[in-house]
């Protein structure tokens, strides 16, 4: 240890040297070197950027409503090219609460050119999201829904509490070195599914969302050997209108037989579409006739019928 630190006293001590002898020999060069380094250093310590959020449902170990926010850093490296491992890192998870709805948030940070080039390609945004979710997965040893939508704000929470989740998980050493080796890529995702296909199938991307021009940044797999195959129920969609035949709102009505509860029904509906997916079983997407008002819809399960009814509000 003590030869070690003298080894690097007299490297620190040589480049001291150096740079008095750059400032006497050539002051421009010597300026434009330090103005240089003030550059990367200011670039290097500025604080993650949110750049949006997705909202999403844990399953496991507790069900609870789960945010994510995807940031830009420039802390984070970017990848050597479209076939190396794609960095990022996960702040630790925070529990909140409005009124009296719980929900949980988590920061993920990317290299900004890594963000930047996938919002000019939606292939790329989608493998980016599923990466992080992935991630969060092993990492935090969740059990994430997989379906999400992107809301319509950038940031769930502050960007001072964002800031101090993603910037003090690399303030001190020991936790940056565990950061470190804990710390996954897609590479190493690549590397445990293949090995254990059975893991986590749902977050494999499907073959006509992969575009070979791009990169495949996640290594396919036959899905006839790994996905469960989820069929879709039978369900009865009308439009209800007034008496001067004005429409007021959808209803959806889906039978889902062996279902029993209904925090086995994972919901999601957007303007303009409706998700469904029931514990690996069901799947039902519909695109809606009219734009619904996704604040006021209301969902009711009748478990002695087995049957979920959606209420969806025109706007």
């Amino acid at each position: 240890m003590e030869s070690s630190s003298k080894g690097l006293l007299s490297q620190v001590t040589q480049f001291w040297n150096l740079l008095d002898d750059l400032a006497e020999s050539n002051p421009e060069s010597y300026e434009k070197f330090i103005q240089q380094q003030l550059k990367e250093g200011k670039q290097l310590w500025a604080a993650p950027e949110p750049q949006l959020c997705l909202q999403t449902r844990i399953l496991k170990p507790k069900e609870k409503i789960l945010f994510i926010n995807l940031c830009q850093w420039k802390r984070i490296p970017a990848p050597q090219s479209t076939t190396h491992p794609v960095p990022l890192s996960i702040g630790r998870p925070e529990d909140m609460s409005e009124t009296s709805d719980l929900y949980t948030v988590i920061d993920v940070a990317y290299n900004p050119d890594v963000l930047q080039a996938a919002e000019k390609d939606q292939v790329k945004k989608d493998q980016l999201i599923w990466m992080a979710m992935k991630c969060i997965e092993e990492q935090l040893q969740f059990t994430l829904s997989h379906s999400y939508h992107i809301t319509k704000f950038r940031i769930k929470g502050s960007i001072e509490r964002m800031k101090q989740n993603l910037m003090g998980i690399q303030t001190d050493p020991t936790d940056l070195r565990e950061k470190m080796r804990k710390e996954l890529t897609l590479e190493q995702i690549r590397s445990s599914t293949v090995s254990n296909p059975d893991h986590s199938p749902q977050l494999l991307l499907p073959k006509d969302q992969v575009s070979g021009k791009t990169g495949c940044l996640i290594e396919e797999i036959s899905s006839a050997e790994i996905q469960v195959e989820m069929k879709t129920p039978d369900y009865e969609l009308k439009i209800v209108v007034d008496q001067n035949e004005k429409p007021l709102k959808i209803e959806l009505k889906v039978e889902l037989p062996g279902i029993n509860s209904v925090s086995l029904c994972d919901l999601r509906v957007s303007e303009d579409d409706l998700l469904i997916e029931v514990s690996e079983k069901y799947r039902l997407h519909v695109n809606l006739p009219e734009s619904v008002d996704t604040e006021m819809t209301t969902a009711k399960f009748i478990k002695e019928k087995a049957t979920l009814l959606v209420t969806m509000p025109l706007v």
